[in-house]
């Protein structure tokens, strides 16, 4: 068994999607998340005026030789979201899908299984379900204290606006592993040049009290 902590700290630097730019997995040090690139997205100029032109739209890449996603890309808006319940997404199994249940974790979260099929891009921000190119297998650490925040500011902020935002989530993989050691997240409100919403961060693929082997996705108490 790998613990991220000593694996995928010394990860080597991942490119970042359209901006010539690379990323080092930032260490795990106790929080769910970590600012990346001074809290600043990766978007270049040709991508941020590519979504206000477009509006509302959706990239999904393909999946690679070992079945793993990589950057999921949306410009979301309110009247953009779903408005009905999520469907089921058992159907699809993301590569490292390797689920043990721990009873201590029954007590942070609605369930004792390690893993979540875990949204990219969020349901409620694109009503995208069952999608193998937006699932990626990640832990209720990951789901719930990681990428939850940054999904309802990005919720709240539409909410509140009738505004676009450019959102990004690249999934990053240290070698061939088949569980990413965590995603970047990366968002920027588009009418407003990202003054109403802007943010670039990482966050971790762990489970507190859980030892990972991102190789295959067997875990074991810690």
């Amino acid at each position: 068994m790998h613990n991220l902590l000593v694996e995928e700290s010394a990860a080597p630097p991942y490119a970042v999607t359209g901006s010539g730019d690379s990323l080092a997995m930032p260490a795990y040090e106790g929080a769910a998340s970590v600012p990346v690139n001074d809290d600043l997205p990766f978007f270049t100029e040709e991508e941020l005026n590519e979504a206000k032109a477009k509006g509302f739209f959706e990239s999904y890449s393909d999946l690679d030789s070992l079945g793993r996603c990589g950057a999921a890309t949306a410009c979301v808006s309110e009247k953009d979201m779903p408005g009905v319940p999520r469907e089921d997404i058992s159907s699809i199994r993301p590569t490292g899908m390797q689920n043990h249940e721990y009873e201590f974790l029954s007590e942070s979260y609605n369930s004792a299984w390690l893993y979540n099929r875990c949204h990219l891009i969020a349901y409620q921000l694109t009503g995208q379900n069952a999608n193998e190119k937006n699932l990626i297998t990640g832990t209720q650490y990951l789901n719930f204290d990681g990428m939850l925040p940054y999904e309802k500011k990005i919720m709240e902020y539409l909410y509140e606006t009738d505004h676009h935002v450019l959102y990004r989530v690249t999934p990053l993989f240290t070698g061939d592993n088949l569980v990413a050691g965590g995603v970047l997240m990366e968002a920027r409100s588009l009418e407003d040049d990202g003054r109403g919403l802007c943010f670039c961060v990482y966050c971790f693929n762990i489970q507190p009290g859980v030892l990972i082997d991102y190789r295959t996705g067997e875990n074991r108490p810690e």
